[in-house]
């Protein structure tokens, strides 16, 4: 009995003993734990959070002794602390084997809430309370539930939780489970955890699929939450599954028919239709020809006169615009339309209205280096090439006489249609005078005209009073070859010369000084003397001029 005794009152301070509850009295428990006295410990001490203390009269219990003896005379103990040091036993061995271990949480702090860990008190950031943000953690108190330890410090008595490293493992389980089991063509239910700008992303129980926009419908949708919302349940098809990346793709459009089956026959080439538009872009505008069927007007054919305007002051989204169909390419995916093949073409319609040599009047709307443009009914264009605006004058020099803004007339040249072009002519306003004055001219003919210009190579003339231009070329001038100087001529002398030459296509008049004396003297010879009459040809020649003279003076 003795040695009994030694081995009960052989307890040490700072260790764990074994005591009885001799009694209970104001919120205190009475404990003999074979010392001397007993000691007293809260009840508080042996409640866990959501469960008081259950205690009596007898039981047993362990309790951290903590003083042997204090100024009282009694045994100061503490059952926090005892459990405190049983728990940091058992979670040291966990936190070494990476095994879980149950816990509640009991209460918030600063960054994020403290756990009971059966005694040992852990603190769980709030990153670590979730795989995705909590905002109401109030389901979660008081509740066993199992942790990762991911950080102990005995000495400052530190140990930190994670409750998502445990959700994170669970759901990577069931990911795999649930990867192996998918397969293309699976349709399954899901529910839209996210929504972005590409798509949205399904969870289908575990594991999270991405939805992209181009799969929501076979219609256009611009913005995936203009059709889906947070929360809500959707049926899906599995599109792609992927084991090595775990990513899957869904698409929702796949569990409705195709409306592109027998688009060839619905919309035949040529015929017209009235669509929606639904997207504009610089290089054209996309129009809806019922759900799912969309067509794109490309700029080229949303206008027959305005070409470098962007689509979007020719239509505004949502308009309702009749068009007509240009192309069809099923295995694309593509209907070319046409929006200006509903409208008259204004080209053709100036054709009808306006025939080749029609006189018309419009504003110069532009000047370029080979002619002016003109201004037309039906909001097209004509130009006037340089060629065309003066008969006698070069064209460079005609175009200084005309200004942007100023109105003229004009005759109508030509139309193209398929080009698009209409060609228009300013001189062709008044007679050609060539033609007039080539009238009144025969080839082999002599005119008087006039030096306009001298040059190297021969001299300039005008002949007529309709100002005909023509050139004499060196080697014409003189039927002697020491005559043939053009620097023996000035301008404004008067000059005699033979007609070898009229080309109206061309309009250009031959003229040749040397031809005309050759003929002259041919005709001398020929009335005066023959080779065999002895006459010389200073005697014929001298006889023809002075009757030439002769005749002059009568």
């Amino acid at each position: 009995m003795l040695e009994e005794s030694f081995e009960r009152n052989s307890a040490e301070e700072g260790s764990v003993v074994k005591g009885t509850i001799v009694g209970i009295e104001n919120d205190l428990a009475i404990i003999d734990v074979g010392l001397k006295t007993e000691g007293l410990v809260a009840l508080k001490e042996f409640s866990t959070p959501g469960h008081p203390a259950d205690l009596s009269v007898g039981d047993e219990v362990e309790v951290f002794l903590d003083r042997i003896e204090n100024a009282m005379g009694e045994a100061v103990l503490s059952r926090e602390k005892a459990r405190r040091e049983e728990a940091w036993v058992r979670l040291e061995k966990a936190y070494e084997a990476t095994e879980r271990v149950e816990g509640q949480i009991f209460g918030r702090v600063k960054g994020g809430f403290t756990v009971d860990l059966d005694g040992a008190v852990a603190f769980l950031p709030g990153s670590q309370v979730d795989i995705r943000p909590v905002r109401d953690v109030g389901p979660l108190l008081n509740i066993p539930q199992p942790f990762q330890i991911l950080k102990m410090d005995k000495r400052r008595g530190n140990i930190v939780v994670s409750r998502r490293a445990v959700l994170e493992e669970t759901r990577a389980e069931q990911r795999q489970e649930l990867i192996e089991n998918l397969k293309e063509g699976d349709v399954r239910d899901g529910v839209v955890k996210n929504i972005t700008d590409y798509g949205a992303f399904v969870d289908l129980g575990g594991l999270d699929g991405l939805l992209h926009v181009t799969d929501i419908s076979w219609r256009r949708v611009n913005d995936p939450r203009e059709v889906l919302s947070i929360g809500q349940t959707v049926k899906v098809q599995v599109i792609k599954v992927n084991p090595d990346t775990q990513r899957i793709s869904l698409g929702m459009k796949q569990l409705e028919a195709d409306p592109w089956e027998g688009v060839e026959a619905k919309y035949p080439v040529g015929t017209r239709f009235t669509g929606r538009v639904t997207n504009i872009t610089d290089y054209g505008a996309f129009v809806e020809l019922e759900a799912g069927v969309e067509g794109l007007v490309h700029v080229s054919e949303m206008s027959w006169t305005k070409k470098n305007v962007h689509p979007g002051k020719i239509v505004s989204t949502s308009q309702e615009v009749e068009v007509m169909v240009l192309e069809v390419d099923p295995a694309k995916r593509r209907i070319s339309l046409g929006l200006k093949q509903c409208m008259d073409n204004p080209w053709a319609a100036f054709a009808e209205r306006y025939p080749s040599g029609t006189e018309i009047e419009g504003e110069i709307k532009n000047i370029t280096e080979f002619g002016l443009f003109i201004g037309l009914d039906g909001d097209v264009d004509g130009m006037v090439h340089l060629s065309d605006l003066d008969w006698n004058r070069a064209g460079e020099d005609a175009i200084q006489d005309y200004q942007k803004g100023q109105v003229v007339k004009a005759v109508v040249l030509d139309v193209d249609t398929e080009k698009e072009r209409i060609s228009l002519g300013i001189k062709q306003l008044d007679g050609d005078p060539f033609e007039a004055a080539a009238g009144e001219l025969r080839k082999g003919a002599t005119v008087t005209c006039t030096v306009a210009a001298i040059h190297e190579n021969g001299i300039d003339v005008t002949v007529g009073d309709e100002g005909m231009t023509a050139f004499i070329r060196r080697g014409d001038l003189a039927r002697d070859r020491g005559d043939q100087r053009p620097d023996r001529f000035a301008v404004g002398d008067k000059v005699d010369a033979r007609i070898t030459n009229i080309d109206k296509a061309s309009r250009r008049l031959s003229l040749s000084v040397k031809a005309l004396e050759i003929a002259e003297e041919k005709q001398a010879v020929a009335q005066y003397g023959s080779s065999d009459s002895g006459a010389s040809l200073g005697d014929i020649l001298g006889a023809a001029l002075k009757e030439k003279q002769g005749g002059g003076d009568e």
